[in-house]
Formats: structure tokens, sequence, C-alpha cells
């Protein structure tokens, strides 16, 4: 990539190479140029702060409304799995009536929020990645909300079969006063967790990469999205780039949530600020590392389009 320190061969001379060596590579030149990284996260917290800030507003209003059968939430226990399934789907049954017409207004403003942030923030980044490449803001904005009807999309198909699942194996038996299948219901979640996780890795590499071509080849939203789907050898370097990507992240919550319980066996000498401050300083840590891939990623599409697609 000209003038981004982040080079390429032009097309047709890029050797073949798996799209996990050029992963690896890239990180390396991400590195080089922290300011990359410096700019995603700034951009993401300056769109974060307020829509944590909207956020607790939204669920303080709502407050009260929420208050329905405390002690459902308070005798929550994995000894009783049974009961805490029952609870918890009770818990969200009673949130249901809470997704009124001023509850979609608040979550409607919240991703409209980070749409408009994204599209600003992910326009900078790029050209400051390369400076040659075309910011259309309106092509972008037009990508972000297709990207996140999608992701929003993917969740609530993973809720609703979730729902299912517990509801025929767990609960339905349970009122007719039959052996509830607790492990044929946790088998089923994480197999179609883990089916659905490989099949928005195989696909959401289109939403991922269109915003990137709109602004190499500065076209519109439908041209950029036909660019990609109809890429040629390039395409197996992009799923699997996208694959690795989403077991990166699944790695880094692991490791976030580990790193966040090692204080716990010593609570008993540490006090209540040294926890919350190790908590969030693994959050800080967890940000940062999720941030800096973000660009990895963003930058390997991109060196991989130039050299395969030019």
């Amino acid at each position: 990539m000209q003038g981004s320190g982040l080079r390429v061969q032009g097309p047709g001379k890029a050797a073949p190479v798996r799209g996990t060596q050029s992963f690896v590579g890239v990180m390396v030149e991400v590195v080089k140029r922290p300011s990359l990284a410096a700019m995603e996260i700034a951009w993401r917290l300056l769109v974060w702060v307020p829509m944590l800030g909207v956020l607790a507003v939204l669920l303080s209003s709502l407050g009260i409304a929420i208050q329905f059968h405390p002690e459902v939430l308070g005798s929550l226990s994995v000894f009783k799995p049974v009961e805490m399934i029952a609870g918890l789907s009770s818990f969200f049954d009673g949130l249901a009536p809470l997704a009124g017409r001023p509850v979609l207004w608040w979550v409607g403003g919240l991703f409209a929020l980070w749409i408009l942030g994204w599209t600003v923030g992910r326009g900078v980044v790029m050209r400051r990645m390369e400076p040659g490449l075309v910011w259309r803001p309106g092509t972008l904005l037009a990508l972000g909300v297709l990207r996140v009807a999608s992701i929003v999309a993917v969740m609530l198909a993973w809720f609703a079969g979730c729902k299912w699942v517990i509801a025929a194996m767990v609960l339905r038996p349970a009122v007719a006063r039959q052996e509830p299948n607790l492990v044929g219901a946790f088998a089923l979640v994480v197999s179609g967790t883990l089916v659905l996780f490989v099949l928005w890795c195989t696909v959401s590499w289109v939403l991922q990469l269109a915003p990137i071509v709109a602004m190499v080849k500065n076209e519109g939203a439908e041209e950029s999205l036909r660019s990609v789907v109809t890429a040629g050898a390039v395409r197996g370097k992009l799923i699997e780039i996208n694959l690795v990507m989403g077991i990166v992240k699944v790695i880094l919550i692991v490791l976030a949530m580990v790193f966040s319980a090692c204080p716990l066996p010593f609570e008993t000498v540490e006090t209540r600020v040294f926890l919350i401050w190790w908590t969030v300083g693994v959050g800080v840590l967890w940000v940062v590392a999720s941030d800096y891939f973000h660009v990895v990623r963003a930058a390997v599409y991109l060196r991989l389009w130039r050299a395969y697609e030019g």
C-alpha cells in the first residue's frame, strides 16, 4: 500500500501465500504504526462513552418496571439447573412488555449513534492507513446500517433458537413432571452456537470488506458489494482471515474472563477497591487488544484486495 507503511505487491505479482501468513505479517506492521490502533481506540471510546451513558439512563428509567419477582433472580443456583433456567426464562419473558415504542426509540438511537461513529472512525483510520483512499461517508453509512441489521438478525436468531431448545427440552418436560434433558439441551445450544458462529464468519467478511473496497475503488454501496461478492482468488483467503479473527475474539474474551477471576482466591486478603481496579485494568487491556485486531483485519483485507484484485 503506497504511503501506508503496509506494502503489498501489485496485481498479478503476489506470491501464492495463505491468508494467515498475510495476517501474521500485517500484525507486525501494525505494531510498528501505533497511531492506527490509537485512532481506532479513540473513535470507539468517543462513541462508546456516550452510548453507555445513554444506556445507563435507559436502564435507570426502566428500573421500576424491571423489579418484578426479585426473588427469582436472587435464588438462582447452578446446583438447581432446572429452577435456574426457569427463573431466567421468567425474567426475560418479563422484559418482553418493556420492548414498547419508547424503548425501541432509545435502542434505535443507540444503533444510530454507533453507525455514525463507525462511519467517521472507519474512514479516518483507513485514510490514515492509506491516504490515497477515497472517503465515502454515505456509502459507509449505508454499509454500516446493513452490517448492524445483519448482526441484530443473527443475535435474534440465536436467542430464538436457545429459547426453543430450552422450552422443548427443559421447561415443558419439567411442567409435565418428566425428566428434563439438560445434557441434550446444553449440547444443542453449544453445537448450534458453533454452527451459527462458523456460518457468520463464512459470510460476514463481505460486510467487512465492502467498506474498504468502496474506498479503494470509489464505489457506492451496491457496487462495492457486487465487487466483493464476485471476488475471485482472494475469496478463500478472506474467509480464512475472518474465521481466524472470530477465533481470536473468542480467545480474547476467554483470557479476559480468566484474568478477571485470578484475584478471586485472594478476595479475603485483598480489598474491594483492588478487585475493582484489577477488573477495570483487564477490561482496558481487552479493549486495546480487541481494537488492535480490528485494525489488523482491516489492514490485511486491504493488502489481500490490492494484491489479488488490484
